[in-house]
């Protein structure tokens, strides 16, 4: 498969096969994926359809049984475990329902380890968690730790967190899971200006109907198949 410029992501025949004791489970069935860049794209569909095993996929978290991904004219196939966790700390952002937090840092800790594992100078760290905090709203809270924020700032926390390293692709899974109607419009409506003001591509997994009308497309899973 030939990179595409234009294309954040490109997926062919992308299966994925998991063995449960002498049964095999096929969590993808051959997705064929074409993403231009600087979309906003929902994944919908019941538990089991196959939503987090294709951002695994997309993300390099997990290896395909077949078929290939290219992110961002980058081929993931053959690329070695630490190559991947290069690739990714450099170019992919992860938002996860439950956070991810370190509950022992603050706001701004939380943000700039991410910067301090890519050896940022410390003034360009700090400048940098900073820029990102008042991105999401919460430099006023930058010293305040997760269990002295609400569940929708810690979760703008995480936004912070994902957009630090200055990624390409933001994958998130059930971001919004977490969260009540009011809040979940706030950070839906925040993921659409990061995406407008970085260009950032994003695909987030979600059940949340609420979704549907901040992102550019929405595609529903099923039997771990895109459906029409």
């Amino acid at each position: 498969m030939q990179p595409q410029p234009s294309l954040a992501i490109q997926t062919q025949d992308l299966v994925r096969t998991y063995t449960i004791g002498d049964r095999a489970v096929k969590a993808l069935r051959g997705i064929d994926l074409q993403v231009p860049t600087g979309r906003f794209i929902a994944l919908k569909g019941r538990s089991g359809s196959g939503k987090t095993t294709l951002l695994n996929c997309l993300g390099g978290l997990d290896q395909p049984t077949s078929g290939e991904v290219i992110v961002n004219g980058r081929s993931l196939s053959g690329l070695s475990e630490k190559e991947l966790t290069h690739w990714r700390r450099s170019e992919v952002g992860f938002i996860f329902q439950s956070f991810g937090l370190l509950p022992t840092l603050s706001a701004y800790e939380n943000v700039e380890l991410m910067l301090r594992i890519s050896k940022l100078a410390r003034k360009e760290r700090r400048d940098r968690a900073m820029h990102c905090l008042e991105m999401v709203g919460l430099e006023k809270w930058a010293g305040h730790r997760p269990y002295e924020m609400s569940g929708g700032q810690q979760q703008r926390v995480a936004i912070a967190r994902s957009i630090a390293n200055n990624p390409q692709l933001i994958l998130a899974d059930e971001a919004t899971g977490e969260l009540d109607s009011e809040t979940t419009h706030e950070v839906l409506a925040l993921f659409r200006t990061i995406i407008a003001d970085k260009g950032i591509t994003m695909l987030l997994a979600t059940h949340d109907n609420l979704v549907d009308e901040y992102v550019d497309q929405v595609l529903q899973l099923g039997d771990g198949q895109i459906l029409e």
